[in-house]
């Protein structure tokens, strides 16, 4: 049998272009699959009849669609669903082998991401109700209600969510998966290496009897993704800074790049570094350190050549393994370049003074290496002189994290925007600081690893106020007589 065909979804409808892209294998060049691309006016002819796919979710209530998304968690987890238009199918394992083989994730990551996504479909009630603020879902069904003596109206921001998907970690498809009990359909471009879990998930969500016309999947170019953004009412992009900065400023755009995540010890708990340890490794280098909110610097009063040297002894050592691996701590990277560029990145910045990599002492062999086929990144710890460095507040995707030495009294003017810190601190001056720092999307009070993610309290953007907005509403007595 051939390899699958992954059609484009024109409001759900299966699309084959003669334009066609290869999926491949990162280790082996073999094709995966292939997708079929469209260009920017397939776009914009099918989002001038979007209102037909709004018109076709506005017909479940919230309650019935938070039943879908329940079911679809099961699917996605668990069950085996379509995969393309050529008649294949796709169980939970072969998804597993596929993502981990375009991707580069090993297969123990794959595998936590699926329970995320299928956490966060299973408990979205309690998702949304965290969104709302406890808002009775029922007024999004009627136009309006009471609740709490107050009356109350929301209407749509837009007519579809717009996403501009990444590949490096499949877990990032929670954040769009709100947008469906919010009765907001999705044009989605994927990432041109993870097609596979938006795909999964479109399929999963119409097996459990969502609306097929719910769902664009729009495999594209630039121009196309300019599309979806620029064309649909509310979008999210994806990218690193240099493709997310256009787009910085545009309230209808929500930008999801580097995360700059950190952790910071106060004066009064930098004694107990060492109790510490685990929470600052995890924090690094959980999901091979793919995440925006993986931790990308440690920032400490004192102690921060011991912390370096201490993180590196417990990072430096660890090699690549096969993707099946169940210890598998390092991911692949699908575009050799880019690893290429990231160890090239870091060599230039270790030239400059006042930075030393800690785990070069630990660490057999060059940061970057082939290993089965693929291309490696081994875990990197930098202790840097200051935030002046140009290595103290970096991001990259693998384990890589600074090590730098701020008073107390500078680090909320040195950090700068920050998606997660966690501070271990009891102080309650540096904690009050702390709360009124606007810089910190999420904050993490007390020894939280970073990577510790509550739906209910989004760390970047709020999927509700993004798709509705509240006004005011006065309706006329009803007549008497």
């Amino acid at each position: 049998m051939t390899h699958p065909h992954l059609p484009a979804l024109r409001r759900g409808k299966p699309y084959e272009s003669l334009d066609q892209a290869s999926v491949s294998d990162y280790r082996t060049g073999a094709t995966l699959a292939t997708v079929s691309q469209v260009n920017a006016g397939v776009v914009r002819k099918d989002l001038q009849r979007i209102a037909d796919a709004r018109t076709a979710l506005r017909k479940f209530p919230v309650a019935q669609l938070l039943g879908i998304c329940a079911q679809a968690g099961d699917h996605f987890l668990n069950g085996t669903l379509p995969l393309g238009d050529k008649g294949h199918t796709q169980s939970p394992r072969q998804y597993v082998e596929t993502l981990s083989a375009t991707s580069g994730l090993p297969h123990v990551m794959v595998r936590r991401n699926m329970q995320k996504i299928h956490h966060a479909l299973a408990n979205m009630g309690a998702i949304l109700n965290g969104l709302t603020r406890g808002l009775d879902l029922g007024i999004l069904d009627r136009g309006f209600g009471e609740q709490s003596g107050a009356r109350l109206s929301f209407c749509p921001t837009t007519q579809a969510l717009g996403l501009v998907m990444p590949s490096n970690s499949p877990a990032v498809n929670s954040l769009w998966l709100p947008a469906i009990p919010l009765k907001t359909p999705v044009v989605l471009k994927p990432g041109r290496e993870e097609p596979w879990t938006p795909y999964r998930l479109i399929q999963a969500f119409i097996a459990a009897g969502c609306p097929a016309e719910a769902f664009g999947f729009y495999p594209t170019d630039h121009e196309g993704a300019a599309e979806i953004l620029k064309s649909c009412g509310r979008a999210l992009v994806f990218g690193d800074q240099n493709t997310t900065a256009q787009y910085a400023g545009n309230p209808a755009i929500e930008v999801h790049g580097p995360g700059f995540s950190k952790i910071l010890i106060g004066d009064d708990e930098i004694e107990n570094w060492r109790d510490y340890l685990d929470i600052m490794v995890a924090s690094i280098s959980d999901n091979g350190g793919r995440s925006c909110i993986n931790a990308s610097a440690i920032v400490v009063p004192k102690y921060a050549a011991e912390i370096a040297d201490a993180l590196a002894q417990r990072l430096g050592p660890i090699q690549p393994t096969k993707p099946e691996d169940e210890a598998a701590r390092l991911s692949g990277f699908a575009n050799p370049k880019m690893a290429e560029s990231i160890d090239g990145a870091i060599n230039q910045g270790l030239q400059a003074p006042g930075a030393v990599d800690a785990t070069a002492t630990y660490r057999t062999g060059p940061r970057k290496l082939t290993f089965d086929g693929g291309t490696f990144l081994r875990p990197t710890i930098v202790l840097c002189d200051s935030f002046a460095h140009p290595l103290a507040n970096r991001e990259f995707l693998f384990p890589y994290a600074s090590v730098v030495p701020v008073p107390q009294s500078e680090m909320l003017k040195r950090i700068g925007p920050s998606l997660v810190v966690t501070a271990i601190t009891k102080d309650p001056v540096f904690t009050e600081q702390l709360l009124e720092c606007p810089r910190i999307d999420r904050l993490n009070l007390g020894p939280v690893s970073t990577m510790k993610i509550s739906w209910d309290q989004p760390h970047e953007g709020n999927m509700f106020e993004f798709l509705w907005k509240r006004r005011s509403i006065e309706r006329a007595p009803a007549a008497s007589g």
